[in-house]
């Protein structure tokens, strides 16, 4: 018997925004970065809660510029490092806080799942358009002398930033194969919970043999996240953002919060020119390609993980043969309830020695607010409350940690 019978735990692939790392007006402390991953990784953990099995994605824009504007800096005193190497630093950085992060919370809920975070390479075609007409801004502002010196003498492709100053751009291909692929695929099956292809992972190029070798590029988290959930087999993608919804006619009288809207309806206010390439147009592109290989796919806000994902907030795109409901209230059909939740942990298993899921009903929502981003450094016990102290992050960050 051995529960053959039982269903498979769903699979979601969630892809963070950025302002789950740093928000706007932040300088990118230690500090403020860890608080923002802190309160992000409490609504990952309710998912698990819920017998969600989880594989995380997030951007890293901010965490690679902050890289080249030291490279730039320093590079009389340090040798510079080229972007796809800042890229594989920034996976190591951002991966370390949200593992930690998560693994705490996870405890704190008595969840037994192990969690690890894999530098992910990404490789894309050499024969890719974007590298002829590179047009993605990176790094630090420059005077037009300076750019124009760098452009002659390394060969960099610089222009104009709405009068802001010059910066290098770089190309934007697209991901055509995870490398670390069949790793990640078992380990998922395993029911490792894994943290993979951050800021849509380091760009590499198979030559003769396929050898890889790294670029100088930036690949689309969410096309990444896109081409990540369908290796993993995932039932859902889940991209969160900093607005509650995906929004038509944006910004005029005509403005409409979509709801739950079919793969066709979708395309047409796609191809009707609703979503901006610099914003929501990415993000509604990778959930098309996903929703074209039958999963479902969600854009909603930080703030609203679990009810997203239950079809209750957010704007859910379905496939066309998927009859789902759409009220004012954005209801909709709730997925499938999940077959398993993590084994309750022992109080003296280790965070670096978790075991896979057990079984269990969801997805069910939470009335916790990420909103509150208190941190309670006296560790009160409660499943829903920060675990980071940060008092003792702060004197970390500032060095003087005892």
């Amino acid at each position: 018997m051995a529960g053959a019978d039982k269903p498979s735990p769903r699979t979601v692939v969630v892809a963070l925004g950025g302002n789950a790392i740093l928000q706007p007006g932040q300088v990118g402390s230690f500090e403020e970065q860890l608080v923002n991953i802190d309160a992000a990784m409490r609504r990952i953990a309710e998912l698990v809660r819920d017998g969600w099995r989880v594989v995380l994605t997030h951007g890293n824009g901010p965490q690679v510029g902050n890289l080249l504007i030291q490279n730039a800096l320093a590079e009389k005193a340090v040798a510079p490092m080229p972007m796809d190497v800042c890229g594989a630093e920034s996976q190591g950085q951002i991966g370390y806080m949200l593992e930690q992060s998560l693994v705490n919370h996870l405890l704190r809920r008595h969840l037994d799942v192990p969690v690890v975070t894999v530098l992910t390479q990404v490789a894309v075609d050499a024969a890719d358009e974007a590298f002829a007409h590179p047009s993605k801004p990176v790094g630090p502002f420059y005077s037009e002398e300076h750019a124009k010196a760098m452009m002659l003498e390394q060969g960099l492709a610089m222009r104009e930033d709405a009068g802001r100053g010059w910066r290098r751009v770089v190309p934007s291909p697209e991901p055509r194969e995870i490398v670390p692929r069949k790793a990640i695929v078992d380990m998922v099956a395993d029911g490792i919970l894994v943290i993979c292809s951050g800021g849509g992972g380091v760009p590499v190029i198979r030559g003769r043999g396929g050898i890889l070798s790294g670029v100088d590029a930036v690949i689309d988290k969410d096309l990444a996240a896109a081409l990540l959930a369908r290796e993993v087999s995932a039932d859902a993608l889940l991209i969160l953002t900093d607005v509650p919804t995906v929004y038509i006619d944006y910004n005029t009288p005509e403005q409409r919060a979509l709801g739950t809207v079919t793969q066709s309806e979708m395309e047409a206010y796609a191809a009707a020119g609703h979503f901006k390439a610099g914003s929501m147009g990415p993000k509604v592109a990778a959930c098309l390609r996903f929703v074209a290989s039958g999963g479902a796919a969600v854009i909603g806000s930080l703030t609203d993980v679990v009810p997203a994902l239950a079809g209750r907030a957010g704007t859910r795109i379905v496939p066309d043969k998927e009859q789902a409901a759409r009220t004012p209230e954005q209801t909709a059909r709730t997925p499938k309830r999940a077959a398993r939740t993590p084994k309750r942990a022992d109080a003296r298993s280790s965070a670096r020695t978790t075991r896979p899921a057990g079984k269990k009903q969801g997805p069910k929502d939470s009335a916790a607010s990420f909103a509150d981003k208190s941190v309670d450094a006296s560790h009160d016990g409660s499943a829903g409350a920060p675990v980071i102290d940060i008092e003792t992050a702060r004197r970390a960050g500032t060095g003087d940690a005892t």
